[in-house]
């Protein structure tokens, strides 16, 4: 099966259902169907081929989901691009691709008519919100009249799918080339942890342009469920109003929006008891953020996962393991190998703390372009079993073989001869009452070699002072990882996907 024949199926199944809620506008699956055909005709007829690249230039909505699956149709490969990228990255992305296409919206013409004209390969531009044809800009067919048959084109399960860009937190955002096999793979993995259901209503507040979003559209569009797509997220209270409304069953969500959530004064006022299904990812959420979440939410399911790019999702801590174990991630995904190296390449029994290693059937085939990026990542099993995914990201486990997230292997800090985890300082930080979010990192110090910087957000009327947070990180840490300077910020710096942006920090 490749990636959108579940899709397909659930519209020949589920034809009267209604696929995607997003604002005003509420879509059955038969009309999704039929959009998806428009579009699928369109590009064949402009020349779109199999394996050609196709970029997703669109905010959350009905056209997003009608793309990802109009694409897939005829063979081609889709690259989700944030709607939040300027042009001149936007210009590298098309670029670097070689796309052919561009499927975009006219609220967003400012940043793509200014990349266009420096990219030659893009022959096709379809446009979401024009009615006629301007110039080589075409309308966005709307599925409403008689579209001329396309002819679904047959590649293997082997074939790329998608090439979906790294967000880039501590670097140069890379292109992870996932096959049909690499997908569906991590898909089967994920729902069988879940158990999403065709009945469900998903809450997605996350941008379907980055892995964590995007597998909900996938996921929740081929087992039939309907998806209740919010743009609004920069105003936590539209969020919740709308979980509230439409009785969302499932909400993925990421430290950033939980943090803003949990911040709101009159959040034990709204109904969310129809929420049965919670779930965390991109970054570690702190253990303050699980104990709040657990205790307005007693009825919801809490996931606290892991995952990256590369591989879609490595692990899942299993929700009745959250008050024993709030600081883990799990210990691995169904359906893979993991283990912990040291330094010299070495596995690691459990009980011990070194890189994170996967393999498995949902691990990517490469950085699109990048033969020596993908060398760093991609290296031979020590036991001969083909290529294994070096992750990068340190770990630790306890003697069960449970997972706690240390740090990415760049962000270790070493301050007075002593390692520091900035996750744990970060953790200490969150305890604090008032506190809405940090970043931990370390920088040049003449005398400690690193010193610990905290940057902190702090919740609208809260006053904390920096001896505060230093005091505070005294007495419940080591000396050495206690913060030298704390920053407070309005608000820190984000990745497109949310994550905190340590490299701007730095």
């Amino acid at each position: 099966m490749l990636l959108h024949h579940a899709f397909e199926a659930a519209c020949r199944r589920l034809p009267a259902r209604t696929a995607v809620i997003c604002d005003d506008e509420r879509v059955t699956y038969a009309s999704l169907a039929r959009r998806v055909e428009s579009l699928a005709s369109l590009l064949q007829v402009r020349g779109v081929a199999p394996g050609d690249r196709v970029a997703l230039y669109l905010e959350s909505g009905v056209e997003f989901c009608a793309a990802v699956h109009a694409v897939l149709a005829i063979g081609a490969v889709f690259v989700p691009i944030s709607p939040l990228t300027k042009a001149d990255k936007l210009a590298y992305l098309l670029n670097d691709t070689r796309a052919a296409a561009l499927l975009t919206d006219a609220r967003l013409g400012r940043t793509w008519r200014a990349a266009l004209p420096r990219c030659a390969s893009v022959g096709t531009c379809v446009v979401a919100g024009i009615t006629t044809e301007d110039g080589t800009d075409l309308p966005w067919p709307q599925g409403t009249g008689a579209a001329p048959p396309f002819e679904p084109r047959s590649v293997g399960e082997r074939d790329l799918a998608a090439i979906i860009y790294t967000s880039g937190t501590t670097g140069v955002p890379k292109g992870v080339m996932l096959s049909h096999l690499n997908m569906r793979s991590a898909w089967d993995s994920v729902q069988s942890y879940l158990g999403l259901r065709e009945d469900d209503v998903i809450g997605l507040a996350l941008s379907p342009s980055f892995s964590y979003g995007l597998y909900h559209v996938l996921m929740g569009l081929g087992l039939g469920a309907t998806l209740v797509l919010e743009r609004a997220t920069a105003f936590p209270i539209r969020i919740v109003e709308r979980l509230e409304r439409e009785r969302v069953t499932v909400f993925p969500g990421v430290p950033t929006l939980f943090s803003a959530i949990l911040g709101l004064d009159t959040l034990p006022r709204f109904d969310l008891s129809s929420l049965r299904i919670v779930t965390n990812a991109a970054a570690a959420l702190p253990e303050q953020h699980v104990r709040r979440l657990r205790d307005l939410l007693p009825q919801a399911a809490l996931f606290s996962m892991y995952g990256m790019t590369e591989c879609k999702r490595i692990s899942y801590l299993p929700p009745e393991q959250a008050a024993l174990r709030p600081a883990s991630v799990g210990r691995g995904m169904p359906g893979q190998e993991h283990w912990l190296e040291d330094d010299q390449g070495r596995r690691l029994p459990d009980g011990a703390t070194g890189e994170l290693v996967v393999r498995g059937p949902h691990v990517m085939l490469g950085y699109w372009d990048k033969p020596a990026e993908t060398a760093e990542r991609l290296k031979p099993a020590p036991d001969g079993g083909g290529l294994a995914l070096h992750t990068g990201d340190i770990f630790r486990s306890d003697e069960q073989g449970w997972l706690y997230f240390v740090a990415r292997g760049d962000d270790i800090i070493k301050s007075r001869g002593e390692k520091v985890s900035p996750r744990e300082v970060e953790n200490a930080i969150y305890a604090i009452d008032g506190v809405l979010d940090c970043a931990v990192i370390g920088v040049p110090d003449e005398h400690l070699g690193h010193a610990v910087k905290a940057f902190v957000s702090l919740k609208s009327g809260v006053c904390i002072s920096e001896r505060d947070v230093i005091r505070h990180c005294l007495a419940t840490l080591e000396s050495h990882m206690a913060p030298k300077c704390v920053v407070f910020m309005a608000d820190l710096p984000r990745t497109d996907s949310g994550k905190i942006r340590k490299l701007d920090l730095r």
